[in-house]
């Protein structure tokens, strides 16, 4: 898959935005230790940006025993994206300001939708101001959507998944998403138990930035190799609750490698006490 396919470059987005082409522009401003980024979208946003929630809006947490951030259905995704704006046959671009995390979230719950046409800004907002760009400050109010998911359940949906059972007996390639002294067991900030699923390799999501670009296919290809991804086995990826997993599976498509997320990731795996845990 080229690389355009799944970001946009800076310069690209500008160009949209100035042109007659209509564009939908979603700010999904996420940290781990400030989930809600309303605050800073009101302060200063891509011009027609509009924020989306990733808790409430990209997940789902009535529903229990899948992690963390459990994915949303299907017709409340729906909603959401048509109070965003999004429109069927209209491309939509979104960004963050934090390592790419809930840009890519919300482009890989997008795509189980099969809302097509979605990609997340390369560089995320840090570029587009670094670039000269304007923010503006309020909420936008777009005009309401007409996108259709076609997928009730995006456990089941247009993007390959992996439940806690097939991870279990997982034939391929296991990828963890986090920081490396996460993957190791040495500290554990959110989950109750420490470690990683036995057999998995770290490829960490922050490295396969560079400055907060994705790095070119050659050096993904490389990372993910080096944590047993090559390619000729088929690759699951996790993280701790399958938001960061994300960034991996967006770098694992310019790398042109194909593979599944484990939505509940770590929380859901290592919140059921008859599942294995590895460190080190």
């Amino acid at each position: 898959m080229a690389r355009n396919d799944v970001v946009i470059s800076v310069s690209e987005l500008a160009e949209l935005i100035d042109g007659t082409t209509p564009v939908t522009i979603l700010d999904v401003r996420w940290r781990l230790d400030q989930p809600d980024g309303r605050a800073d979208h009101d302060s200063g946003h891509i011009p027609g940006a509009v924020y989306v929630d990733l808790d409430s809006e990209l997940s789902d947490h009535s529903v229990t025993g899948r992690g963390r951030h459990p994915l949303p259905s299907g017709d409340n995704l729906q909603a959401a994206a048509r109070r965003w704006g999004v429109r069927t046959g209209v491309p939509v671009v979104v960004y963050d300001d934090w390592n790419r995390a809930g840009s890519a979230r919300a482009w890989w719950v997008l795509g189980a939708a099969g809302i097509s046409d979605v990609r997340v800004l390369d560089g995320g907002l840090e570029a587009w101001v670094a670039a000269g760009h304007d923010l503006v400050k309020g909420l936008e109010a777009p005009v309401e959507g007409d996108v259709v998911v076609a997928h009730s359940d995006l456990y089941s949906g247009a993007l390959p998944t992996l439940t806690a059972e097939q991870v279990s007996d997982f034939a391929g390639v296991l990828v963890d998403a986090r920081a490396p002294e996460r993957y190791r067991g040495e500290v554990e900030p959110v989950d109750a138990v420490a470690g990683h699923i036995p057999g998995a390799g770290n490829a960490p999501s922050t490295a396969t930035l560079d400055n907060g670009f994705f790095r070119d296919a050659a050096e993904l290809r490389e990372l993910f190799a080096g944590a047993g991804a090559d390619g000729t086995a088929p690759v699951g990826v996790y993280c701790g609750s399958g938001v960061t997993a994300a960034v991996d599976l967006v770098a694992l498509k310019i790398a042109d490698v194909d593979a599944s997320l484990f939505p509940g990731s770590w929380s859901q795996w290592s919140s059921d006490s008859e599942n294995p845990v590895a460190t080190g």
